[in-house]
């Protein structure tokens, strides 16, 4: 029997969501500071391409990983075209991180869902 990857998937995503909720977090907290460079995360599917998951594959361009780094890349955001970079020198837009982390919420609340229907698809498939 082949070992389930969506359980170490659903893992790295979590530790990805809590770096990249860490990081907004931090740009929020920084939104007065002058000077202050907003920062994100790469996203996790370059996260993903870089770590090794062994996935199956039906077709050579699926799931091309090519990598052993478990590590997330922290850089400087793109500058808001909205904002730009204010008088103080800082380019943290509070609404575009304020929707970051209603996107983070979001992305956590599904990846819980579905290991949580997987993991009570095992436990049926089990119990008969």
């Amino acid at each position: 029997m082949q070992p389930i990857q969506l359980f170490e998937m659903a893992s790295r995503q979590a530790e990805w969501l809590s770096v990249r909720q860490e990081v907004v977090a931090g740009n929020i907290a920084n939104a007065n500071t002058p000077k202050y460079k907003s920062k994100d995360v790469t996203p996790f599917e370059a996260v993903l391409d870089r770590t090794y998951v062994p996935l199956a594959r039906t077709h050579p361009a699926h799931f091309a990983g090519n990598g052993l780094s478990d590590e997330v890349e922290i850089k400087e955001s793109e500058l808001n075209e909205e904002i730009g970079v204010q008088e103080s020198g800082n380019t943290v837009s509070l609404a575009q991180e304020l929707s970051k982390t209603g996107e983070i919420k979001r992305q956590y609340e599904l990846s819980t869902g579905l290991v949580k229907s997987f993991h009570s698809m095992m436990l049926m498939t089990v119990k008969r």
